[in-house]
Protein backbone atom coordinates (compact mmCIF):
# COMPACT_ATOMS: atom_id res chain seq x y z
CA UNK A 1 0.00 0.00 0.00
CA UNK A 2 2.72 2.50 1.03
CA UNK A 3 4.77 1.57 -2.05
CA UNK A 4 2.01 2.97 -4.26
CA UNK A 5 1.18 6.00 -2.10
CA UNK A 6 2.64 8.55 -4.60
CA UNK A 7 0.47 6.94 -7.30
CA UNK A 8 -2.64 7.45 -5.17
CA UNK A 9 -1.74 11.11 -4.68
CA UNK A 10 -1.31 11.48 -8.44
CA UNK A 11 -4.75 9.94 -8.96
CA UNK A 12 -6.30 12.52 -6.64
CA UNK A 13 -4.64 15.35 -8.59
CA UNK A 14 -5.88 13.77 -11.84
CA UNK A 15 -9.43 13.62 -10.43
CA UNK A 16 -9.33 17.33 -9.55
CA UNK A 17 -7.97 18.31 -12.97
CA UNK A 18 -10.50 16.16 -14.84
CA UNK A 19 -13.44 17.55 -12.90
CA UNK A 20 -12.18 21.08 -13.63
CA UNK A 21 -12.02 20.12 -17.32
CA UNK A 22 -15.50 18.58 -17.16
CA UNK A 23 -16.91 21.80 -15.70
CA UNK A 24 -15.12 23.82 -18.39
CA UNK A 25 -16.43 21.81 -21.34
CA UNK A 26 -19.80 21.14 -19.63
CA UNK A 27 -19.56 17.35 -19.60
CA UNK A 28 -20.60 15.17 -16.66
CA UNK A 29 -17.38 14.40 -14.78
CA UNK A 30 -18.16 10.66 -14.26
CA UNK A 31 -17.83 10.22 -18.04
CA UNK A 32 -14.35 11.78 -18.14
CA UNK A 33 -13.20 9.92 -15.02
CA UNK A 34 -14.21 6.51 -16.35
CA UNK A 35 -12.54 7.18 -19.71
CA UNK A 36 -9.44 8.51 -17.95
CA UNK A 37 -9.25 5.45 -15.72
CA UNK A 38 -9.58 3.25 -18.79
CA UNK A 39 -6.74 5.13 -20.50
CA UNK A 40 -4.47 5.04 -17.44
CA UNK A 41 -5.03 1.30 -17.06
CA UNK A 42 -3.25 0.67 -20.39
CA UNK A 43 -0.09 2.55 -19.35
CA UNK A 44 2.70 0.01 -18.70
CA UNK A 45 3.78 -0.29 -15.08
CA UNK A 46 0.66 1.29 -13.60
CA UNK A 47 -0.09 -0.37 -10.21
CA UNK A 48 -3.24 -2.46 -10.01
CA UNK A 49 -5.70 -0.98 -7.53
CA UNK A 50 -7.24 -3.75 -5.46
CA UNK A 51 -9.77 -3.31 -2.66
CA UNK A 52 -11.01 -6.11 -0.46
CA UNK A 53 -14.51 -6.90 -1.81
CA UNK A 54 -15.90 -7.05 1.74
CA UNK A 55 -14.83 -3.44 2.30
CA UNK A 56 -16.26 -2.03 -0.94
CA UNK A 57 -19.71 -1.34 0.50
CA UNK A 58 -18.41 -0.10 3.85
CA UNK A 59 -15.87 2.32 2.36
CA UNK A 60 -17.99 3.99 -0.29
CA UNK A 61 -21.71 3.44 0.22
CA UNK A 62 -22.49 4.74 3.75
CA UNK A 63 -21.04 8.26 3.32
CA UNK A 64 -22.34 8.66 -0.25
CA UNK A 65 -25.86 7.54 0.70
CA UNK A 66 -25.85 9.63 3.87
CA UNK A 67 -24.82 12.78 2.02
CA UNK A 68 -27.50 12.12 -0.61
CA UNK A 69 -30.15 11.68 2.11
CA UNK A 70 -28.91 14.83 3.86
CA UNK A 71 -29.23 16.83 0.63
CA UNK A 72 -32.63 15.39 -0.27
CA UNK A 73 -35.96 17.01 0.52
CA UNK A 74 -38.35 14.92 2.58
CA UNK A 75 -41.18 17.16 1.40
CA UNK A 76 -40.44 16.43 -2.26
CA UNK A 77 -39.81 12.75 -1.53
CA UNK A 78 -43.22 12.41 0.09
CA UNK A 79 -45.05 14.44 -2.56
CA UNK A 80 -43.70 12.26 -5.40
CA UNK A 81 -43.76 9.07 -3.31
CA UNK A 82 -45.81 7.01 -5.76
CA UNK A 83 -43.64 7.54 -8.83
CA UNK A 84 -40.45 7.37 -6.75
CA UNK A 85 -41.59 4.17 -5.05
CA UNK A 86 -42.58 2.56 -8.33
CA UNK A 87 -39.21 3.33 -9.95
CA UNK A 88 -37.18 2.47 -6.87
CA UNK A 89 -38.85 -0.87 -6.15
CA UNK A 90 -41.22 -2.08 -8.89
CA UNK A 91 -39.10 -0.99 -11.85
CA UNK A 92 -35.89 -2.30 -10.25
CA UNK A 93 -37.53 -5.67 -9.63
CA UNK A 94 -38.95 -5.88 -13.17
CA UNK A 95 -35.55 -4.85 -14.57
CA UNK A 96 -33.85 -7.62 -12.63
CA UNK A 97 -36.39 -10.13 -13.97
CA UNK A 98 -35.82 -8.92 -17.55
CA UNK A 99 -32.05 -9.18 -17.21
CA UNK A 100 -32.35 -12.64 -15.62
CA UNK A 101 -34.54 -14.00 -18.43
CA UNK A 102 -32.39 -12.53 -21.22
CA UNK A 103 -29.15 -13.67 -19.59
CA UNK A 104 -30.53 -17.17 -19.03
CA UNK A 105 -31.71 -17.38 -22.64
CA UNK A 106 -28.69 -15.92 -24.47
CA UNK A 107 -25.59 -16.33 -22.27
CA UNK A 108 -24.29 -19.91 -22.05
CA UNK A 109 -23.95 -21.23 -18.51
CA UNK A 110 -26.09 -18.50 -16.98
CA UNK A 111 -28.74 -19.89 -14.64
CA UNK A 112 -31.74 -17.83 -13.56
CA UNK A 113 -30.07 -17.30 -10.17
CA UNK A 114 -26.98 -15.86 -11.86
CA UNK A 115 -29.25 -13.77 -14.08
CA UNK A 116 -30.99 -12.32 -11.03
CA UNK A 117 -27.59 -11.66 -9.48
CA UNK A 118 -26.56 -9.71 -12.59
CA UNK A 119 -29.96 -7.97 -12.64
CA UNK A 120 -29.56 -6.86 -9.03
CA UNK A 121 -26.13 -5.45 -9.87
CA UNK A 122 -27.03 -3.42 -12.97
CA UNK A 123 -30.63 -2.42 -12.23
CA UNK A 124 -30.10 0.81 -10.18
CA UNK A 125 -29.29 4.00 -12.13
CA UNK A 126 -26.56 6.17 -10.70
CA UNK A 127 -27.64 9.42 -9.04
CA UNK A 128 -24.20 11.04 -9.17
CA UNK A 129 -24.04 10.82 -12.95
CA UNK A 130 -27.55 12.23 -13.44
CA UNK A 131 -27.02 15.11 -11.00
CA UNK A 132 -23.66 15.93 -12.61
CA UNK A 133 -25.34 16.19 -15.99
CA UNK A 134 -28.36 18.15 -14.78
CA UNK A 135 -26.02 20.87 -13.47
CA UNK A 136 -25.49 22.03 -17.05
CA UNK A 137 -29.11 22.01 -18.20
CA UNK A 138 -32.29 23.36 -16.69
CA UNK A 139 -35.01 20.80 -15.97
CA UNK A 140 -38.28 21.17 -14.05
CA UNK A 141 -37.98 20.69 -10.31
CA UNK A 142 -40.27 17.67 -10.41
CA UNK A 143 -37.81 15.73 -12.56
CA UNK A 144 -34.79 16.41 -10.37
CA UNK A 145 -36.88 15.56 -7.27
CA UNK A 146 -37.99 12.24 -8.75
CA UNK A 147 -34.46 11.31 -9.85
CA UNK A 148 -32.97 12.23 -6.46
CA UNK A 149 -35.67 10.35 -4.56
CA UNK A 150 -35.38 7.30 -6.78
CA UNK A 151 -31.62 7.20 -6.33
CA UNK A 152 -32.00 7.10 -2.55
CA UNK A 153 -34.17 3.99 -2.58
CA UNK A 154 -33.29 2.01 -5.71
CA UNK A 155 -29.85 1.13 -4.31
CA UNK A 156 -31.52 -0.62 -1.40
CA UNK A 157 -33.98 -2.59 -3.53
CA UNK A 158 -31.31 -3.68 -6.00
CA UNK A 159 -28.94 -4.78 -3.24
CA UNK A 160 -31.72 -6.78 -1.59
CA UNK A 161 -32.22 -8.62 -4.90
CA UNK A 162 -28.45 -9.03 -5.11
CA UNK A 163 -28.27 -10.55 -1.64
CA UNK A 164 -31.07 -13.08 -2.25
CA UNK A 165 -29.55 -14.04 -5.62
CA UNK A 166 -26.18 -14.61 -3.92
CA UNK A 167 -27.86 -17.00 -1.48
CA UNK A 168 -29.60 -18.83 -4.33
CA UNK A 169 -26.32 -19.21 -6.26
CA UNK A 170 -24.43 -20.39 -3.18
CA UNK A 171 -27.06 -22.86 -1.91
CA UNK A 172 -28.79 -23.80 -5.13
CA UNK A 173 -32.24 -23.27 -3.63
CA UNK A 174 -34.73 -20.45 -3.05
CA UNK A 175 -37.53 -20.78 -0.48
CA UNK A 176 -40.05 -18.07 -1.26
CA UNK A 177 -41.70 -17.73 2.17
CA UNK A 178 -38.32 -17.49 3.89
CA UNK A 179 -37.29 -14.91 1.32
CA UNK A 180 -40.51 -12.94 1.95
CA UNK A 181 -39.86 -12.90 5.70
CA UNK A 182 -36.22 -11.92 5.17
CA UNK A 183 -37.25 -9.19 2.74
CA UNK A 184 -39.73 -7.75 5.25
CA UNK A 185 -37.10 -7.72 7.99
CA UNK A 186 -34.51 -6.16 5.70
CA UNK A 187 -36.87 -3.30 4.81
CA UNK A 188 -38.61 -2.71 8.14
CA UNK A 189 -35.57 -3.56 10.24
CA UNK A 190 -33.24 -1.48 8.08
CA UNK A 191 -35.37 1.65 8.29
CA UNK A 192 -36.07 1.09 11.99
CA UNK A 193 -32.42 0.58 12.93
CA UNK A 194 -31.43 3.65 10.93
CA UNK A 195 -34.04 5.75 12.75
CA UNK A 196 -32.96 4.45 16.16
CA UNK A 197 -29.25 5.05 15.52
CA UNK A 198 -30.04 8.44 13.99
CA UNK A 199 -32.12 9.40 17.04
CA UNK A 200 -29.27 8.38 19.36
CA UNK A 201 -26.77 10.50 17.45
CA UNK A 202 -29.22 13.39 17.31
CA UNK A 203 -29.53 13.35 21.11
CA UNK A 204 -25.75 12.98 21.46
CA UNK A 205 -25.26 16.16 19.42
CA UNK A 206 -27.88 17.94 21.50
CA UNK A 207 -27.04 16.81 25.03
CA UNK A 208 -23.28 16.35 24.98
CA UNK A 209 -21.03 19.44 25.29
CA UNK A 210 -19.76 19.14 21.71
CA UNK A 211 -18.04 21.82 19.67
CA UNK A 212 -17.89 22.21 15.88
CA UNK A 213 -15.06 19.70 15.41
CA UNK A 214 -16.80 17.09 17.56
CA UNK A 215 -20.06 17.60 15.68
CA UNK A 216 -18.31 17.03 12.35
CA UNK A 217 -16.56 13.88 13.61
CA UNK A 218 -19.86 12.52 14.94
CA UNK A 219 -21.50 13.22 11.58
CA UNK A 220 -18.74 11.24 9.82
CA UNK A 221 -19.21 8.28 12.17
CA UNK A 222 -23.03 8.31 11.94
CA UNK A 223 -23.55 6.65 8.50
CA UNK A 224 -21.02 3.92 9.26
CA UNK A 225 -22.71 3.20 12.61
CA UNK A 226 -26.12 2.96 10.89
CA UNK A 227 -24.84 0.72 8.12
CA UNK A 228 -22.82 -1.66 10.30
CA UNK A 229 -25.56 -1.96 12.96
CA UNK A 230 -28.15 -2.90 10.34
CA UNK A 231 -25.89 -5.33 8.53
CA UNK A 232 -24.92 -7.04 11.79
CA UNK A 233 -28.63 -7.63 12.43
CA UNK A 234 -29.08 -8.97 8.86
CA UNK A 235 -31.24 -6.09 7.64
CA UNK A 236 -30.57 -3.50 4.95
CA UNK A 237 -27.66 -1.21 5.78
CA UNK A 238 -28.54 0.95 2.79
CA UNK A 239 -32.09 1.59 4.03
CA UNK A 240 -30.72 2.23 7.52
CA UNK A 241 -28.43 4.98 6.22
CA UNK A 242 -31.20 6.45 4.05
CA UNK A 243 -33.81 6.39 6.83
CA UNK A 244 -31.47 7.74 9.50
CA UNK A 245 -30.01 10.31 7.12
CA UNK A 246 -33.46 11.67 6.22
CA UNK A 247 -34.38 11.89 9.93
CA UNK A 248 -31.25 13.87 10.81
CA UNK A 249 -31.50 16.05 7.71
CA UNK A 250 -35.09 16.96 8.51
CA UNK A 251 -34.15 17.96 12.10
CA UNK A 252 -30.70 19.46 11.46
CA UNK A 253 -31.70 22.86 12.85
CA UNK A 254 -32.75 21.35 16.17
CA UNK A 255 -29.49 19.74 17.21
CA UNK A 256 -26.67 21.39 15.21
CA UNK A 257 -25.43 24.94 15.62
CA UNK A 258 -25.08 27.23 12.62
CA UNK A 259 -21.29 26.91 12.77
CA UNK A 260 -21.47 23.11 12.78
CA UNK A 261 -23.80 23.11 9.80
CA UNK A 262 -21.62 25.51 7.81
CA UNK A 263 -18.29 23.85 8.47
CA UNK A 264 -19.69 20.32 8.33
CA UNK A 265 -21.14 21.06 4.91
CA UNK A 266 -17.67 21.97 3.61
CA UNK A 267 -16.12 18.80 5.05
CA UNK A 268 -18.82 16.58 3.60
CA UNK A 269 -18.64 18.19 0.17
CA UNK A 270 -14.90 17.53 0.03
CA UNK A 271 -15.27 13.93 1.25
CA UNK A 272 -18.02 13.04 -1.23
CA UNK A 273 -16.12 14.82 -4.02
CA UNK A 274 -13.10 12.59 -3.37
CA UNK A 275 -15.06 9.34 -2.94
CA UNK A 276 -17.08 9.86 -6.12
CA UNK A 277 -13.95 10.74 -8.07
CA UNK A 278 -12.08 7.69 -6.82
CA UNK A 279 -14.87 5.25 -7.52
CA UNK A 280 -15.45 6.42 -11.10
CA UNK A 281 -11.72 6.39 -11.81
CA UNK A 282 -11.59 2.93 -10.26
CA UNK A 283 -14.19 1.71 -12.76
CA UNK A 284 -11.83 2.43 -15.65
CA UNK A 285 -8.70 1.25 -13.85
CA UNK A 286 -10.25 -2.11 -13.08
CA UNK A 287 -10.68 -3.20 -16.74
CA UNK A 288 -7.31 -5.00 -17.24
CA UNK A 289 -7.90 -7.22 -14.21
CA UNK A 290 -11.43 -8.03 -15.40
CA UNK A 291 -10.23 -8.88 -18.92
CA UNK A 292 -7.47 -11.11 -17.55
CA UNK A 293 -10.11 -12.92 -15.50
CA UNK A 294 -12.12 -13.52 -18.68
CA UNK A 295 -9.07 -15.10 -20.30
CA UNK A 296 -8.57 -17.39 -17.31
CA UNK A 297 -12.17 -18.57 -17.63
CA UNK A 298 -11.70 -19.09 -21.36
CA UNK A 299 -14.42 -16.60 -22.29
CA UNK A 300 -14.09 -14.89 -25.65
CA UNK A 301 -13.57 -11.14 -25.25
CA UNK A 302 -15.80 -10.21 -28.19
CA UNK A 303 -18.58 -12.54 -27.10
CA UNK A 304 -18.43 -11.07 -23.60
CA UNK A 305 -18.64 -7.57 -25.07
CA UNK A 306 -21.69 -8.64 -27.07
CA UNK A 307 -23.34 -9.95 -23.91
CA UNK A 308 -22.61 -6.65 -22.18
CA UNK A 309 -24.16 -4.66 -25.04
CA UNK A 310 -27.20 -6.95 -25.02
CA UNK A 311 -27.80 -6.41 -21.30
CA UNK A 312 -27.28 -2.66 -21.78
CA UNK A 313 -29.96 -2.65 -24.50
CA UNK A 314 -32.34 -4.51 -22.19
CA UNK A 315 -31.77 -1.91 -19.47
CA UNK A 316 -32.29 1.08 -21.76
CA UNK A 317 -35.44 -0.31 -23.39
CA UNK A 318 -36.80 -1.52 -20.05
CA UNK A 319 -36.42 1.89 -18.40
CA UNK A 320 -38.07 3.67 -21.34
CA UNK A 321 -41.02 1.26 -21.19
CA UNK A 322 -41.23 1.80 -17.43
CA UNK A 323 -41.24 5.58 -17.82
CA UNK A 324 -44.15 5.54 -20.25
CA UNK A 325 -45.85 2.74 -18.34
CA UNK A 326 -45.84 5.03 -15.32
CA UNK A 327 -47.74 7.61 -17.39
CA UNK A 328 -50.44 5.07 -18.22
CA UNK A 329 -50.70 3.84 -14.62
CA UNK A 330 -50.84 7.42 -13.31
CA UNK A 331 -53.61 8.30 -15.76
CA UNK A 332 -55.67 5.27 -14.74
CA UNK A 333 -54.99 5.84 -11.02
CA UNK A 334 -56.17 9.47 -11.29
CA UNK A 335 -59.74 8.21 -11.76
CA UNK A 336 -59.66 6.50 -8.36
CA UNK A 337 -57.21 8.43 -6.16
CA UNK A 338 -55.61 11.86 -6.01
CA UNK A 339 -52.27 11.85 -7.83
CA UNK A 340 -49.61 14.53 -8.11
CA UNK A 341 -50.17 15.06 -11.84
CA UNK A 342 -52.97 13.66 -13.99
CA UNK A 343 -51.35 14.77 -17.24
CA UNK A 344 -47.58 14.28 -17.02
CA UNK A 345 -47.18 14.52 -20.82
CA UNK A 346 -44.82 12.50 -23.02
CA UNK A 347 -41.62 14.58 -23.05
CA UNK A 348 -40.85 14.40 -19.35
CA UNK A 349 -41.09 10.59 -19.19
CA UNK A 350 -38.66 10.33 -22.13
CA UNK A 351 -36.05 12.30 -20.17
CA UNK A 352 -36.76 10.22 -17.08
CA UNK A 353 -36.28 7.06 -19.12
CA UNK A 354 -33.04 8.28 -20.67
CA UNK A 355 -31.41 9.06 -17.30
CA UNK A 356 -30.42 5.45 -16.75
CA UNK A 357 -26.65 5.76 -16.33
CA UNK A 358 -25.13 3.10 -14.08
CA UNK A 359 -22.20 3.72 -11.77
CA UNK A 360 -21.05 3.49 -8.16
CA UNK A 361 -23.47 0.94 -6.68
CA UNK A 362 -23.24 -1.41 -9.66
CA UNK A 363 -19.45 -1.40 -9.48
CA UNK A 364 -19.42 -1.94 -5.71
CA UNK A 365 -21.89 -4.83 -5.95
CA UNK A 366 -19.99 -6.54 -8.78
CA UNK A 367 -16.64 -6.23 -7.03
CA UNK A 368 -18.10 -7.59 -3.79
CA UNK A 369 -18.83 -10.98 -5.38
CA UNK A 370 -16.44 -13.42 -3.67
CA UNK A 371 -13.92 -15.31 -5.77
CA UNK A 372 -14.99 -18.64 -4.26
CA UNK A 373 -18.08 -20.23 -2.74
CA UNK A 374 -18.23 -21.55 0.81
CA UNK A 375 -17.22 -25.03 -0.42
CA UNK A 376 -14.06 -23.65 -2.05
CA UNK A 377 -15.33 -23.86 -5.64
CA UNK A 378 -14.87 -20.85 -7.90
CA UNK A 379 -17.85 -18.52 -8.03
CA UNK A 380 -19.57 -19.29 -11.35
CA UNK A 381 -19.25 -16.65 -14.11
CA UNK A 382 -17.79 -14.07 -11.70
CA UNK A 383 -15.43 -12.47 -14.22
CA UNK A 384 -18.07 -12.42 -16.94
CA UNK A 385 -20.50 -10.69 -14.55
CA UNK A 386 -17.79 -8.15 -13.73
CA UNK A 387 -17.09 -7.50 -17.40
CA UNK A 388 -20.78 -7.18 -18.33
CA UNK A 389 -21.18 -4.72 -15.46
CA UNK A 390 -18.20 -2.74 -16.73
CA UNK A 391 -19.67 -2.61 -20.27
CA UNK A 392 -23.06 -1.50 -18.92
CA UNK A 393 -21.50 1.29 -16.85
CA UNK A 394 -19.22 2.46 -19.66
CA UNK A 395 -21.87 2.43 -22.41
CA UNK A 396 -24.64 4.04 -20.37
CA UNK A 397 -22.29 6.72 -19.01
CA UNK A 398 -20.82 7.60 -22.40
CA UNK A 399 -23.93 7.14 -24.58
CA UNK A 400 -26.63 8.52 -22.29
CA UNK A 401 -24.34 10.79 -20.31
CA UNK A 402 -23.07 12.67 -23.37
CA UNK A 403 -26.41 12.79 -25.20
CA UNK A 404 -28.72 13.66 -22.28
CA UNK A 405 -27.96 17.42 -22.29
CA UNK A 406 -28.57 17.55 -26.05
CA UNK A 407 -31.81 15.59 -25.71
CA UNK A 408 -33.04 17.89 -22.92
CA UNK A 409 -32.34 20.99 -25.02
CA UNK A 410 -33.97 19.56 -28.14
CA UNK A 411 -37.04 18.09 -26.54
CA UNK A 412 -38.25 21.36 -24.92
CA UNK A 413 -39.67 20.05 -21.66
CA UNK A 414 -42.77 22.01 -20.62
CA UNK A 415 -42.57 24.13 -17.48
CA UNK A 416 -44.84 22.42 -14.99
CA UNK A 417 -46.71 24.37 -12.36
CA UNK A 418 -45.53 22.31 -9.38
CA UNK A 419 -43.44 25.09 -7.86
CA UNK A 420 -43.38 28.85 -7.77
CA UNK A 421 -40.64 30.35 -9.90
CA UNK A 422 -37.37 31.17 -8.17
CA UNK A 423 -38.11 34.91 -8.49
CA UNK A 424 -41.61 34.53 -6.99
CA UNK A 425 -40.31 32.37 -4.15
CA UNK A 426 -37.46 34.73 -3.25
CA UNK A 427 -39.78 37.75 -3.33
CA UNK A 428 -42.27 35.97 -1.07
CA UNK A 429 -39.55 34.91 1.38
CA UNK A 430 -37.93 38.35 1.57
CA UNK A 431 -41.25 40.07 2.12
CA UNK A 432 -42.20 37.61 4.87
CA UNK A 433 -38.81 37.91 6.60
CA UNK A 434 -38.79 41.69 6.41
CA UNK A 435 -42.38 41.89 7.68
CA UNK A 436 -41.69 39.53 10.58
CA UNK A 437 -38.46 41.33 11.52
CA UNK A 438 -40.00 44.79 11.53
CA UNK A 439 -43.05 43.53 13.39
CA UNK A 440 -40.87 41.94 16.06
CA UNK A 441 -38.73 45.09 16.50
CA UNK A 442 -41.75 47.39 16.66
CA UNK A 443 -43.59 45.19 19.12
CA UNK A 444 -40.76 44.22 21.46
CA UNK A 445 -37.95 46.77 21.07
CA UNK A 446 -39.62 50.06 20.15
CA UNK A 447 -37.40 52.15 22.42
CA UNK A 448 -34.14 50.59 21.13
CA UNK A 449 -35.39 50.98 17.56
CA UNK A 450 -35.90 54.72 18.07
CA UNK A 451 -32.58 55.33 19.84
CA UNK A 452 -30.12 52.88 18.22
CA UNK A 453 -28.70 53.67 14.79
CA UNK A 454 -27.74 50.05 14.10
CA UNK A 455 -31.26 48.79 14.65
CA UNK A 456 -32.59 51.62 12.50
CA UNK A 457 -30.20 50.57 9.76
CA UNK A 458 -31.32 46.96 10.04
CA UNK A 459 -34.96 47.95 9.97
CA UNK A 460 -34.66 50.20 6.91
CA UNK A 461 -32.40 47.93 4.87
CA UNK A 462 -33.39 44.48 6.07
CA UNK A 463 -33.46 42.67 2.79
CA UNK A 464 -30.02 43.96 1.76
CA UNK A 465 -28.52 43.36 5.18
CA UNK A 466 -29.19 39.61 5.03
CA UNK A 467 -26.67 39.28 2.19
CA UNK A 468 -24.33 42.19 2.95
CA UNK A 469 -20.63 41.68 3.63
CA UNK A 470 -20.28 44.99 5.49
CA UNK A 471 -21.61 45.74 8.94
CA UNK A 472 -21.48 48.49 11.50
CA UNK A 473 -20.07 47.21 14.80
CA UNK A 474 -22.87 45.97 17.02
CA UNK A 475 -23.16 46.33 20.76
CA UNK A 476 -23.84 43.09 22.62
CA UNK A 477 -27.43 44.12 23.37
CA UNK A 478 -28.13 44.59 19.65
CA UNK A 479 -26.44 41.28 18.84
CA UNK A 480 -28.84 39.53 21.21
CA UNK A 481 -31.84 41.13 19.54
CA UNK A 482 -30.50 40.37 16.07
CA UNK A 483 -29.86 36.69 16.95
CA UNK A 484 -33.42 36.43 18.22
CA UNK A 485 -34.69 37.84 14.94
CA UNK A 486 -32.53 35.43 12.94
CA UNK A 487 -33.91 32.52 14.94
CA UNK A 488 -37.42 33.78 14.16
CA UNK A 489 -36.41 33.90 10.49
CA UNK A 490 -35.23 30.31 10.67
CA UNK A 491 -38.47 29.15 12.29
CA UNK A 492 -40.55 31.08 9.75
CA UNK A 493 -38.68 29.55 6.82
CA UNK A 494 -39.02 26.02 8.19
CA UNK A 495 -42.75 26.52 8.74
CA UNK A 496 -43.13 28.01 5.25
CA UNK A 497 -41.35 25.00 3.75
CA UNK A 498 -43.53 22.60 5.72
CA UNK A 499 -46.86 24.24 4.89
CA UNK A 500 -46.37 25.37 1.25
CA UNK A 501 -45.80 22.50 -1.17
CA UNK A 502 -45.18 24.82 -4.12
CA UNK A 503 -42.12 26.41 -2.51
CA UNK A 504 -38.86 24.83 -3.67
CA UNK A 505 -36.99 23.56 -0.60
CA UNK A 506 -33.63 24.31 -2.22
CA UNK A 507 -34.43 28.03 -2.08
CA UNK A 508 -35.53 27.70 1.55
CA UNK A 509 -32.22 25.99 2.33
CA UNK A 510 -30.33 28.78 0.59
CA UNK A 511 -31.92 31.33 2.92
CA UNK A 512 -31.30 29.12 5.93
CA UNK A 513 -27.68 29.00 4.84
CA UNK A 514 -27.62 32.82 4.73
CA UNK A 515 -28.98 32.91 8.28
CA UNK A 516 -26.23 30.55 9.45
CA UNK A 517 -23.66 32.83 7.79
CA UNK A 518 -25.18 35.86 9.51
CA UNK A 519 -24.93 34.18 12.90
CA UNK A 520 -21.33 33.20 12.17
CA UNK A 521 -20.47 36.82 11.29
CA UNK A 522 -22.08 38.07 14.50
CA UNK A 523 -20.14 35.55 16.57
CA UNK A 524 -16.87 36.61 14.94
CA UNK A 525 -17.49 40.35 15.41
Amino acid sequence: MLDHFPFYLILIVIIVLLIMLANKIKVAYPVLLVLAGLTISFIPGVPVLKIDPELIFIIFLPPLLYEAAWANSWKELWYWRRIIGSFAFVVVFLTAISVALVANAFIPGFSLALGFLLGGIVSPPDAVSASAILRFVKVPKRMSSILEGESLLNDASSLIIFRFAMIAVATGQFVWYQAAMSFSWMVIGGVGIGLIVGFIFMKAHKWLPTDVNMDIILSLVTPYAMYIAAEELHSSGVLAVVGGGLLLSNHRHRFLSGSSRLRGENVWQSLVFLLNGLVFLLIGLDLPEIVSGLKEEGTNFYEATGYGLLITLVLIIGRMIAAYGAVVVTKIASYFITVADKNPGLRGPFILGWTGMRGVVSLAAALSIPATLANGASFPQRNLILYITFVVILVTLVLQGLTLPVVIRKIHIPQYNDHLSEEETELLIREELAKDSLGYLTENHQEELENNLVLKHLASHWEIQLQSEERTNMPESVKTIYKTILERHRHLLLEKNKNMQRIDEEIIRKYLHHIDLEEEKINLD
